[in-house]
C-alpha cells in the first residue's frame, strides 16, 4: 500500500512551526526582560525659592532753583501802601521792570532760592526803594536773615560787604535788621530788611522817617518787648531814735 507523500510531510511541518514558535516566544522573553524600566513620575510638588524684594533707596527730593520768570502777584502788590509820610508810594507795574525773583534771590542764599514772586515799589522824593518777595515753603523769621546781610546790602549798593554794622533793632513795631550809611551812599540813607513769614522785604531810602512809615504799614514779626530795667531797691530811712 502506497503512503500518501502529503501525509509524510505533515509531521516534519508541523515540527517546524513548533520549533519556530519557540525561538518567538524566547525573543520576546529576552526582550522584555533587557528592557530597562522608565522610572515613575515623582509626585512631590519642586520646591519654590521665594524671591527676595529688593529694598528701594528713598528719592531725594529736589532743591528749591532761583526762579527768572516773575508771574504777576496782585495780593502781593496790595500789601504795598499807597503812601508813607505823605509821600506817594508808586508800585510798578509787573510787566514794567526786568527784576525776578531769582534776580534778588541771589543776595539771599538758599531762602533766595525760595523766592516766588517779587513786586518793586518806589518814592520819588524823598529817594525810596522797596523790595517784597513772596516765598514758597516753609516760612522764615528775621532772624534767619542773619547770614545773608552783607551780601542783601551790596544788592542795594552798600559798599561794605561785611554784616557788622547791621543791627537787630525795631522800626515801625517791626524786627528788622537795619544798616545804616557808609562812604557809597547819600547822607541819610538807611537800610532795612526784615520777614513776616511767607515774605522778605528789602528797603532803602534817604529819610528815615519816611523809611519807618512804610514799614509800620507793611506785614512783620512784632518787636520783641524791651526787658524791663530791675528797680533799684530803696532802703527805708533809719528811724530817727530820741536819746
Amino acid at each position: 500500500m502506497m503512503i500518501s507523500r502529503l501525509t509524510l510531510l505533515r509531521p516534519h511541518q508541523a515540527g517546524r512551526v513548533a520549533l519556530a514558535a519557540t525561538m518567538t516566544l524566547a525573543a520576546c522573553s529576552t526582550a522584555e526582560s533587557s528592557r530597562t524600566p522608565e522610572p515613575m513620575p515623582s509626585t512631590a510638588a519642586p520646591s519654590i525659592s521665594a524671591t527676595p524684594v529688593p529694598t528701594l533707596e528713598p528719592t531725594a527730593t529736589p532743591a528749591p532753583t532761583p526762579r527768572f520768570t516773575n508771574e504777576p502777584d496782585d495780593e502781593l502788590a496790595a500789601l504795598i501802601p499807597a503812601s508813607a509820610n505823605d509821600a506817594p508810594v508808586v508800585v510798578a507795574p509787573f510787566d514794567d521792570f526786568a527784576l525776578t525773583p531769582g534776580d534778588i534771590g541771589f543776595a539771599y542764599g538758599d531762602i533766595g532760592n525760595r523766592f516766588a514772586s517779587l513786586a518793586l515799589a518806589y518814592i520819588v522824593q524823598p529817594r525810596l526803594t522797596l523790595y517784597a518777595m513772596r516765598i514758597d515753603g516753609d516760612p522764615v523769621a528775621t532772624e534767619d536773615l542773619e547770614p545773608h546781610l552783607a551780601t542783601a546790602g551790596r544788592y542795594v549798593g552798600i559798599a561794605g560787604l561785611d554784616a557788622e554794622p547791621w543791627e537787630l533793632s525795631e522800626a515801625g513795631g517791626h524786627a528788622v535788621w537795619v544798616r545804616p550809611e557808609d562812604n557809597a551812599t547819600a547822607a541819610g540813607t538807611m537800610i532795612y530788611t526784615w520777614s513776616a513769614g511767607e515774605f522778605v522785604f528789602l528797603l532803602i531810602g534817604v529819610d528815615d522817617a519816611t523809611n519807618r512809615a512804610i514799614i509800620e504799614q507793611l506785614p512783620g514779626e512784632p518787636a520783641p518787648s524791651p526787658t524791663p530795667v530791675p528797680s533799684e531797691s530803696v532802703a527805708p530811712s533809719p528811724s530817727a531814735t530820741d536819746g
